[in-house]
């Protein structure tokens, strides 16, 4: 918890509260249903959380925005960015059902209410967004042929809307055709930790 407040120092009560009942959330649901693995719990906040809440050193949501999180598995990075932009709204999408349960436990237990659910494959999910946010769930050009139709026209960030998705390794021969419209970040630049010494966030303009 600790390692949130260092590089969020600007958080609120609230947000702390929120932030410190994640840990024995997590654990016990995890010791019902699988979503992390059994060795991982112990990072959750520095493999998880802060991996999670790079997109909100990438970009700043403003007030209103509306972002869909694919294949958010247990509510990462949704349930994170949740709790830190409480004035946005994230839809969560998941093909399987018992780990979406995971999240809307841990969502309901921390009184998240900027949150909704989906069972389904993003093919199936019609509505639109201001941003799409993932971590690696799938190659950038399959995501970005599934997402195109769920990204809004209208503006409101200080980014154009599109995809915000966290990777790890040498992605330059995946963004290569999409190259005009991707920034790469290296998020060394935002967190020390050494987890962190191959990891980026990618931004792609839709």
């Amino acid at each position: 918890m600790q390692l949130i407040e260092k590089y969020f120092p600007e958080l609120t009560e609230k947000q702390k509260e929120q932030f410190s009942k994640l840990y024995e959330l997590y654990f016990d649901w995890n010791s019902k249903i699988n979503v992390i693995s059994r060795k991982d719990i112990e990072n959750l906040y520095l493999h998880h959380v802060l991996h999670s809440l790079a997109i909100a050193k990438i970009l700043k949501f403003k007030s209103g925005s509306n972002i869909m999180d694919v294949g958010t598995g247990g509510g990462f990075p949704g349930i994170p960015l949740a709790i830190m932009f409480p004035e946005c709204h994230f839809h969560m999408v998941d093909r399987i059902g018992k780990k979406l349960k995971v999240a809307a436990g841990v969502a309901e237990a921390i009184g998240l209410n900027n949150v909704s659910f989906r069972h389904c494959s993003v093919e199936e999910e019609k509505q639109k967004f201001d941003f799409i946010v993932s971590r690696a769930v799938m190659p950038l050009s399959d995501l970005i042929k599934l997402i195109r139709k769920n990204v809004a026209k209208e503006q409101k960030n200080a980014l154009p809307n599109g995809l915000i998705c966290l990777k790890g390794g040498d992605l330059q021969a995946e963004v290569m055709p999409f190259k005009k419209t991707t920034v790469l970040f290296d998020l060394p630049e935002f967190f020390e930790e050494e987890f962190f010494d191959t990891k980026k966030g990618v931004y792609v303009q839709l």
